[in-house]
């Protein structure tokens, strides 16, 4: 019997922004401040309201964690004030870590996370310091989906501002009932289904494997070992906590 995810008791983490399907505020998970980083799928996808709203949340940074090739253009133009920072997350040019996940089952699911942080250190720390230097203001990051790419960034940002391994994993499965109109946009409807069929059919889901990651993680340690100052750490959980930077 897989674990099942809990009731989230966050609804009102989930934003409304026109043209994406996947976004959410972090805030009121363990200590994370409401606005300080909100998680989403690509924000190309944004209408002119969309932006707004996003504008109107307090969103000042756009973290784009996708590969070059992944980008197009955008429905309707960003508005003045918001930053976009462009930092490739996963490496995909690395063919030998890679090629063995692209007919595996567990890629786009927690299963790959664990390899993935062991072997590219460098990379969440480059995303980590990009984070904690960003400009004043809230900062929503984003990869295609809204899940995979955007979750690793969410387990470490929870972690580091004290969320429970629960809270992590019932973030991350929330994404999954997003899954279909987010592929859909993208022109690949039927990697929802298929993925959810993956997942009953190895008796599992995304929340238990999110919890099998996230009770094994400790986001500052992990950092500290990748090489990140302890000052950039603490100025990154001050910002995730909503605490002033000193």
């Amino acid at each position: 019997m897989t674990a099942a995810a809990p009731p989230d008791p966050h609804t009102r983490r989930h934003l409304t922004w026109d043209g994406c399907f996947n976004i959410r505020d972090l805030g009121g998970l363990g200590r994370h401040a409401p606005g300080a980083f909100v998680r989403a799928d690509s924000v190309e996808k944004l209408t002119a309201a969309g932006w707004a709203a996003a504008h109107a949340h307090g969103v000042r940074t756009v973290l784009d964690l996708r590969n070059d090739d992944e980008r197009g253009t955008d429905a309707a133009p960003r508005p003045d004030g918001i930053t976009t920072v462009r930092l490739p997350l996963d490496g995909i040019e690395d063919t030998a870590f890679w090629e063995p996940w692209f007919t595996d089952w567990r890629w786009g699911t927690p299963l790959h996370y664990r390899p993935f942080l062991d072997h590219f250190p460098e990379r969440v720390a480059a995303t980590a310091e990009a984070l904690a230097a960003a400009a004043p203001g809230g900062v929503a990051f984003h990869c295609a989906a809204g899940r995979d790419r955007t979750g690793l960034v969410s387990l470490l940002l929870l972690s580091l501002a004290g969320a429970t391994p629960e809270e992590i994993a019932a973030d991350y499965a929330l994404s999954e009932a997003r899954m279909t109109p987010v592929f859909t946009a993208l022109g690949r409807a039927e990697e929802a289904a298929q993925l959810a069929a993956a997942y009953r059919s190895h008796a599992t889901s995304p929340y238990a494997e999110m919890l099998k990651v996230a009770r094994r993680f400790d986001g500052a340690a992990y950092l500290a070992a990748a090489g990140v100052p302890g000052t950039t750490v603490a100025a990154l959980r001050a910002r995730a906590t909503g605490q002033p930077r000193g």
